[in-house]
């Protein structure tokens, strides 16, 4: 190893509710940063490599959900650890075999430096190859959510819209989701964070079980 790889400081860990690593690299669309996409959602998500068969399904159903998420205004950004030659001649092939144009950028990342940045490669797995991850970034910068999938396993189109549709309501009606929930069902009411105000939550007018467990609609 040399010197100068051994004194490395290791990447930062990613922690939910602190600013994405900024980021700037060459994509199919051109040079792209983290920045300038600051008032917009951002999807970041990583494939294991080009021309493979579940990454070729995953950009196929990215691409036929990518007007949905433009209307949440969302921006989808893949990555790969292949060259932007490689990427563009992927993309057109899928265009030109499967009939499915692929609307969003695609960074390549041959130097690894956001695939580290964003711990997208597990040595447990590969040492050269991202792993299926996702990050959702919100308008400010800042890290609200992440998945990882192993290389085996397509990831489900509908579960990251779900994810984006709930962090949007949950920023604007401060409340939260439960489980399997989806547009249009009610939503958690925040529990009470003092005796008094538990002693008036069940006079509020929510469909309550007991004073911390109560839904509304929104």
């Amino acid at each position: 190893m040399h010197e100068e790889e051994c004194c490395m400081p290791a990447p930062k860990p990613l922690i939910l509710g602190e600013p994405a690593p900024e980021f700037e690299a060459n994509t199919t669309h051109g040079r792209v940063k983290l920045s300038q996409f600051k008032g917009k959602w951002v999807l970041l998500f990583s494939h294991p490599a080009d021309f493979t068969p579940v990454c070729t399904t995953e950009f196929m159903a990215f691409a036929k959900l990518f007007d949905e998420f433009a209307k949440r205004n969302v921006q989808v950004i893949g990555l790969s650890i292949d060259s932007v030659y490689s990427h563009i001649a992927w993309v057109r092939n899928i265009e030109e075999k499967m009939g499915v144009h692929i609307p969003f950028p695609v960074i390549a990342d041959l130097d690894m430096k956001v695939a580290k940045a964003y711990n997208m490669v597990h040595p447990g797995l590969s040492d050269t190859s991202a792993v299926r991850s996702v990050f959702f970034i919100d308008p400010n910068g800042m890290l609200r959510a992440m998945v990882y999938y192993p290389m085996s396993t397509g990831r489900n189109m509908d579960e990251l819209l779900r994810v984006i549709d709930s962090l949007q309501l949950v920023d604007k009606e401060k409340i939260a989701t439960p489980a399997n929930w989806k547009p249009g069902d009610p939503v958690i009411v925040p529990p009470p964070a003092t005796q008094e105000a538990a002693d008036k939550r069940l006079k509020e007018g929510y469909d309550c079980k007991d004073w911390y467990f109560c839904k509304k609609k929104v």
